[in-house]
């Protein structure tokens, strides 16, 4: 099915193109991934893996106190973090006290000095993987990382501006409609079949895969 299709509906339902328009992700430009600091990269990954299964508008308003908790989220530092540190942090009340994902701190640092070590910064990493294989990219993060499956990392990668698709429940209703999925959301058959839909339509309209996720989710409904 064409994807003209589905614009059209989305657009319909937001109240025309220029409004669509206005809605849908940023994704990064030429560079932008490759000036964000490595810990920048940590710190996002760090938001993510606390949002997930809590309330996003209290890691929002807390998170001053998990930058300053934090000390910046230095990656080098945080791959070798002292044990005592995290009990300390386990105890502070400028965070969400949750030592489960607390301790995906060093590891995920570890990640990210991992993925630098290979391009020169983790920023240069995520910019050389392309959008068309972002189930690789997947794959890697849930490897190397820390509470990195679900949906998690897709909204880290999304929040940094690299450029990929999010299967939200909208996004995945979409894709039934569409009959271009039939596998259990989460499962690695999910993502290959959502991967090749958004291929198709990537080379169909030339629209970043960010906003064909998010197109798709707003054609979702009458």
């Amino acid at each position: 099915m064409s994807f003209a299709r589905i614009y059209n509906h989305a657009a319909a339902r937001k109240g025309g193109e220029v409004e669509l328009r206005t809605l849908l992700p940023r994704v990064a430009g030429p560079g932008e991934l490759e000036a964000l600091g490595d810990d920048r990269y940590l710190s996002e990954v760090t938001r993510c893996v606390f949002k997930a299964g809590f309330v996003w508008r209290v890691i929002e308003n807390k998170w001053p106190g998990f930058e300053a908790a934090f000390k910046g989220f230095v990656p080098l530092y945080w791959q070798q973090v002292p044990p005592d540190v995290l009990e300390e942090l386990a105890q502070d009340e400028r965070i969400v006290r949750n030592m489960q994902k607390i301790r995906t701190v060093p590891e995920n640092a570890r990640m990210i000095v991992d993925g630098a070590r290979e391009q020169g910064s983790f920023g240069a990493f995520l910019s050389h993987w392309p959008s068309d294989d972002q189930v690789g990219l997947l794959m890697w993060l849930k490897r190397h990382g820390a509470r990195l499956g679900g949906n998690t990392a897709q909204y880290f990668l999304r929040r940094v501006g690299w450029d990929g698709f999010i299967l939200s429940s909208d996004v995945v209703a979409g894709l039934h409609r569409e009959e271009r999925l039939d596998a259990t959301p989460g499962s690695k058959k999910a993502l290959v079949q959502a991967q090749a839909a958004f291929n198709d339509w990537h080379r169909e309209t030339g629209l970043p895969y960010s906003h064909l996720s998010r197109i798709l989710s707003y054609s979702v409904g009458e």
